[in-house]
């Protein structure tokens, strides 16, 4: 039989503890559950926060997972199970909004469209399945970098372009569109990354809680503001179909 390695199956332990109970955890707390001395534990936790699986909160001290693991577990969601389970709910929405949908998930520093619903109306239309956007201006990238800590970690890196007059640029103005996207449950672009055209989106979750991609509706202005806001109908049937993929994902009620 094959000995175990006992720092592997320690540091796998400590990742374990630090998923359940409370978010953040001391040193004392996390040497004295493992039945550590204190000097291995802090060992160990910083060759896992070197390799970005563990973060530690400059103000506590605290240790919390890091976005790195939560990278390697959105992975194992297979972007054509998100797919095939969006298919039914995406076309829904484009019937019903009378936009196209598009369902974007993270990919190096922006949004990967890996589903495109056409508008349907007689229009010429492209499908854009495999373009991408950036996360600082458009519906999808803001709702991934509000709920995906590694999405966030690569919007804070990227390079932000204006692409309108509209264009928020500055990391301030970002974090605070972050901000209100976390607290509506939905990002907005009214003319941010293309003239004339105007984005609403949600997050996309899967059984673990884990937000795995967002999807959402684009068209022009004129038809998807009114007196300058997205309308409510139109922000309302996309998280509700953001909600249903997210079920059907395994994801509990929010």
């Amino acid at each position: 039989m094959p000995k175990h390695i006992q720092s592997l199956e320690r540091a796998a332990a400590m990742l374990r503890l630090l998923a359940g109970g409370e978010r953040r955890l001391g040193l004392s707390d996390i040497a004295s559950a493992l039945g550590l001395a204190k000097a291995t534990a802090h060992g160990i936790l910083r060759t896992l926060q070197h390799e970005g699986f563990v973060e530690q909160d400059a103000a506590s001290g605290r240790y919390q997972l890091g976005a790195e693991l939560l990278r390697l577990g959105t992975t194992y969601l297979d972007v054509h199970e998100l797919r095939a389970r969006a298919l039914v709910w995406t076309d829904d929405l484009a019937r019903s909004s009378g936009e196209a949908v598009y369902l974007g998930v993270l990919h190096q520093q922006g949004v990967l469209i890996v589903h495109h619903v056409f508008r349907p109306d007689d229009s010429r239309q492209v499908l854009e399945v495999g373009a991408m956007q950036p996360l600082h201006s458009t519906a999808l990238g803001k709702v991934l970098a509000a709920y995906d800590p590694v999405a966030h970690s690569e919007l804070v890196e990227a390079k932000r372009e204006p692409f309108t007059a509209r264009t928020a640029t500055e990391l301030d103005d970002v974090e605070v569109a972050i901000d209100r996207t976390r607290e509506r449950g939905y990002a907005t672009d009214v003319e941010e990354t293309w003239e004339g055209v105007a984005a609403v989106s949600a997050p996309v979750f899967d059984r673990h809680r884990l937000a795995v991609g967002a999807v959402g509706i684009t068209g022009a202005v004129e038809r998807v503001c009114r007196d300058g806001e997205l309308r409510a109908e139109l922000v309302a049937a996309v998280r509700d179909c953001a909600r249903s993929v997210s079920r059907d994902l395994g994801s509990g009620p929010f």
